[in-house]
């Protein structure tokens, strides 16, 4: 009894010993089957388990139509769920072109909510829009507001595209951000489906080259030790170059300040790893322990259709004591 004891001590602790080489090694990428892409992860605290809600990909024009949710125990090995919202079925004011999901669980009342946020094209095929969905679960039903939240750009130009949103733990108050070409943020009322006008700003990081931090699109917001830090890409969605640079803030909406060594995540060309931007960022709860989740370009369609043949990827995401984030090595 006591040799089996050990031997099953042993076992355990060569366990642990293999799942802490794993996660150091990183994670067996891309983490989804098929195409997908601009990746929005969640842990929910009403389910315990992780949710991925990607653009649909693989089709010309970035056409998809529809959103699915994936969710995982560990964010290992993921359980594609179901088709959550299809603009076809489930959005009266849009006809197709879903792309770039966020999504915020809150308590209200007592009970969580989700609301879950897109661009899609409108039926008035006047540019792209931002709309809202809500439920009770992760995976839904959800059940669309009927109307888009954002429908025009504050700087005249650009698509409503690239949807984030944030809850401050410092205040509780939850802010959106959106654009393409520039940056935009403002301060949600307490219903999440609308926005307080007085408060939309332009949040533009400032300066910048393709080569390095000029922001583009996919602004992505967290919290950690004091500092807001927003993160965003660069270059085109379809070019090898397409990455990830960031700044940090005193407060949610700004300003910005790039930091000196503003990019976290490019292509890696000697591991065929091309295009690595469009991210959201996970904290594992109650621990300062941090992953980003991005797409890349599949390495076999980088010179047909790079744009719409992306898949999702996860990789760790760590701090200088400083605050400052370490470059990302992603994982092939």
């Amino acid at each position: 009894m006591k040799h089996l004891f050990f031997k099953t001590f042993f076992l355990c602790l060569c366990l642990i010993g293999a799942s802490e080489a794993i996660a150091q090694k990183g994670f067996r990428n891309p983490v989804l089957p098929g195409f997908h892409a601009d990746p929005e992860v969640l842990y929910s605290q009403q389910t315990k388990r992780y949710y991925i809600y990607p653009t649909s990909d693989g089709f010309p024009g970035w056409g998809g139509s529809y959103f699915k949710v994936f969710s995982s125990k560990e964010l290992k090995d993921w359980k594609e769920e179901k088709v959550i919202l299809d603009m076809n079925k489930d959005v009266a004011w849009a006809n197709g072109n879903a792309w770039a999901p966020c999504i915020e669980e809150k308590k209200i009342d007592g009970k969580y909510k989700y609301f879950f946020y897109y661009s899609a094209n409108p039926a008035t095929n006047q540019g792209k829009q931002i709309g809202v969905a809500i439920a009770d679960s992760p995976t839904g039903p959800f059940t669309d507001l009927g109307k888009p939240l954002i429908t025009s750009s504050p700087v005249g130009r650009g698509q409503q595209i690239d949807v984030d949103v944030f809850t401050d733990p410092v205040s509780g108050k939850s802010f959106l951000y959106w654009g393409n070409g520039y940056m935009a943020g403002a301060e949600l009322n307490e219903d999440m489906v609308s926005i307080k006008d007085e408060t939309v700003k332009v949040m533009t990081p400032e300066g910048g080259t393709l080569e390095t931090y000029a922001f583009r699109e996919a602004p992505y917001v967290f919290y950690r030790k004091g500092i807001y830090y927003f993160l965003w890409s660069v270059d085109d969605t379809g070019s090898p170059n397409y990455h990830v640079a960031y700044g940090t803030a005193n407060s949610p909406l700004g300003p910005i300040q790039v930091a000196k060594e503003p990019v976290i995540l490019i292509q890696s060309p000697e591991n065929e790893i091309y295009g690595p931007a469009h991210c959201s960022v996970l904290q594992i709860p109650k621990k300062d322990r941090w992953f980003i989740v991005y797409h890349r370009i599949n390495k076999e369609f980088l010179k047909n259709g790079p744009g719409w043949h992306r898949e999702v990827c996860i990789d760790r995401m760590e701090f200088n004591g400083d605050g400052t984030i370490r470059p990302v090595v992603p994982t092939p």
